[in-house]
Order: structure tokens, then C-alpha cells, then sequence
């Protein structure tokens, strides 16, 4: 019979998680959301507590875990901010990840440790302006071998850590060749930050995840070593399709998180604030609207948690990671549309967790696969359409 009871050091590494979270990042995040300020201290001070270094070996500088240790990181860290939360998720499951999983040895040992440390951040180029979830067909980013050295030119839109003070790459989904029948060779290229040809549009104002960092890319020229290919020349697609499924089981655990914080500051609300007399845990209406939210947070979770053990089992995760994130994108847009309503006029202001929360919770249905594409993946799965 399968159980999902943590062992001793995964409730302990959530425990100390959820720690920081309430009182290293809780007290200040406010402040950097409504300015739109990327926390450099907050993230050097999680970097410090090893969890970007959660998945990797200990030879690369990494803490010797698993991807279900980091999503139990990212769920706790969502509970209170979904901006530092998303910065962790994309720093390793994007940003370090295809490096660890495909890149060479020489890559490995030269970029890992310092991303592992959370001393720099590592994004990944793939979405690009016309593009959006049809990435192989609106791909226009090309790269060509020139005197041993890749010319891409092109550009990217919506990419996540790119353009911090500690950023040091992006790793590049660049059109590199077409076949006979003149499809698409696509491959994964390292770019540092900084290179020539290679430049940061401004920060984009967004409606949620305001402390954390998302930029357009554009790429003129821009040349790199052509060692700086992530594994097989053409295989990028297909590195990227992987490096997504496990992605969106961490954005699974992320939007969990971003639910069940919903339910904890209800449950404290519920308990002080007071309506007709009564406080409002005792109106029936507030305790159904709670429970239920309680309960897609526990579906969520479940979810999630089957899929990192598919995928710990080395099994394919291509439905589970599907519906663990729809699943948990659903949870957390609810739970954000009902703890708004039993917050009443205060739900509505920004200073509040749930004001924050309402306006985080959307992207989580649309980042890493929007909700029609994770329907289109099960149905895919079962047989349909084939």
C-alpha cells in the first residue's frame, strides 16, 4: 500500500523551509512586490540554506537530494510568496537542470557549483514573441556554425531570471539546421550573460510575481564557442520536453503552496475578524468556503506528490506531470478567487498576502503549458486524437 507520509529528513527539510519562509521572507516581501524589486538578500540567504542545490550531487556543489525534496521547498516557499518561490523553480528546474541532465562534464563542473550555491542564476531561453505554446512551429531563433563559434540571432520573450545582477546564462533554444524534408533542427546552446550580440529588454510589468525577474532576450550576432552546445546537436526539442515534464510537476508543488497559503490566511482571518456579531469561523458559509478550499489543496498535493515518485522511479511522468499541474493550477486560482471573497474589501489590497496571492495565482495557468495544453496532453495520453 503506497504512502505519502514523509520520511524524517523530508519533514525536516519542510519544516525548516516553511521557517524561513514565515520569518526571513514573510516580514519583508511585501515591500519588494509593490516595488518590483528583485530580494538579492532573500535569495542569497536561500541560497545559503542549500535549496538550489536541492537536487543536484554533492560533486557539483549540490546537496545530494532529489526533485521531490525541491518541490517540498517550493510548496512551502509559495505558501508565503510565490515571487521567491518561482525564482528557486526557475533557477534550478529550468536554469541548472538541462545543464545537469544533458550538458558535458567540462559544463557541468564549470557552471553548477556557483548555480548550485544560489550565487548566481541560470534561465532558459524557449518562449519567443509569436510564439507562445506552439514552440517548435513559432520558433524564428536561428544559430549557425561560423569558425568554430554559433551566431544566433533571434529573440525570446517571458524568460525568468534572466536579466538579474547575478545571472550568468541563458541556455538557448536556437533553430540550428532543417532535415531533408526541411524540419526544424533544434538545439540547446549556452549563452553567458554579457556576450556580445546578446541583450536584456527592460523588466516587464506583470500583473503578479513582482519580485521576481522576467525579461525579453534578444540575440544579434551574438557568437559563442561551439562548445557551448547543451548535448546532441538537434535534440534540443526533445531535451526541452523532458525538462518541461519534470518542470511541471515543481510547478505543481508551487501552485499547491500558493493554495494552501490561501487556506492559512483564511483559517487566521476566519478566527479575528468579526461580521454580525459573530466572528466569521462561525458563519457556515465562511467554514464551507474554507473546507473546500482545504480540500483542493489536499488534491493538489496528492497530485503532485504521485508524479515525483513516477518520476523518481525513473517512469514516465508525461500524463501525471499533466494532470498534477492542471490540477494544482486549478486549486490555486480557486482558492485565490475564494479567499479574496471571505477577505471582503481587504482581499482587494495589495499589502495583503491574499491581494498578492488573487494576483499570482493566474500565470500558474499559463506558465510551463497553459491548462489547454496539459487537456490536450491527457487526452493524447489516453489515446484520443491519435
Amino acid at each position: 500500500m503506497i504512502s505519502y507520509q514523509l520520511a524524517p529528513e523530508q519533514q525536516d527539510l519542510r519544516d525548516s523551509v516553511a521557517q524561513f519562509a514565515r520569518e526571513v521572507v514573510a516580514p519583508v516581501i511585501g515591500g519588494y512586490y509593490e516595488r518590483g524589486e528583485f530580494p538579492y538578500e532573500v535569495i542569497a540567504k536561500m541560497g545559503k540554506l542549500g535549496l538550489f542545490g536541492l537536487p543536484f550531487p554533492e560533486e557539483y556543489g549540490g546537496m545530494g537530494g532529489d526533485y521531490f525534496a525541491l518541490c517540498l521547498a517550493l510548496e512551502e516557499l509559495a505558501r508565503v510568496d510565490s515571487s521567491v518561490a518561482i525564482t528557486l523553480e526557475a533557477g534550478v528546474s529550468l536554469g541548472a537542470m538541462p545543464i545537469f541532465r544533458f550538458g558535458t562534464e567540462d559544463q557541468r563542473r564549470r557552471w553548477l557549483p556557483e548555480l548550485c550555491a544560489g550565487e548566481r542564476l541560470a534561465a532558459f531561453g524557449l518562449t519567443e514573441p509569436g510564439g507562445g505554446s506552439d514552440i517548435p512551429g513559432g520558433m524564428r531563433t536561428t544559430a549557425s556554425l561560423d569558425d568554430g563559434q554559433w551566431v544566433i540571432d533571434g529573440s525570446k520573450a517571458f524568460i525568468t531570471n534572466s536579466g538579474t545582477s547575478i545571472t550568468s546564462l541563458v541556455t538557448v533554444l536556437a533553430i540550428t539546421g532543417r532535415d531533408a524534408e526541411g524540419r526544424k533542427e533544434i538545439s540547446s546552446i549556452i549563452v553567458p550573460n554579457g556576450t556580445p550580440g546578446f541583450s536584456l529588454g527592460p523588466e516587464y510589468s506583470k500583473v503578479g510575481w513582482c519580485a521576481s525577474d522576467t525579461r525579453e532576450l534578444s540575440f544579434t550576432g551574438c557568437r559563442v564557442p561551439a562548445g557551448n552546445l547543451v548535448g546532441e546537436r538537434g535534440r534540443g526539442y526533445a531535451q526541452f520536453l523532458q525538462i518541461l515534464d519534470e518542470g511541471r510537476v515543481a510547478i505543481a508543488a508551487l501552485a499547491t503552496g500558493l493554495a494552501q497559503g490561501c487556506v492559512d490566511e483564511c483559517l487566521r482571518y476566519a478566527k479575528q475578524r468579526e461580521a454580525f456579531g459573530r466572528r466569521l469561523e462561525q458563519h457556515q458559509a465562511i467554514q464551507f468556503a474554507i473546507a473546500d478550499m482545504e480540500r483542493r489543496a489536499h488534491l493538489a498535493r496528492l497530485a503532485w506528490y504521485h508524479a515525483a515518485a513516477m518520476l523518481l522511479a525513473d517512469v514516465s511522468i508525461k500524463k501525471e506531470a499533466a494532470i498534477a499541474k492542471l490540477t494544482a493550477s486549478d486549486a490555486a486560482m480557486d482558492n485565490a478567487r475564494a479567499a479574496t471573497q471571505v477577505f471582503g474589501g481587504y482581499g482587494f489590497m495589495n499589502e495583503t498576502p491574499v491581494g498578492r496571492f488573487y494576483r499570482d495565482a493566474k500565470i500558474l495557468e499559463i506558465g510551463e503549458g497553459t491548462s489547454e495544453v496539459q487537456r490536450m496532453l491527457i487526452a493524447r495520453q489516453l489515446g484520443l486524437g491519435l
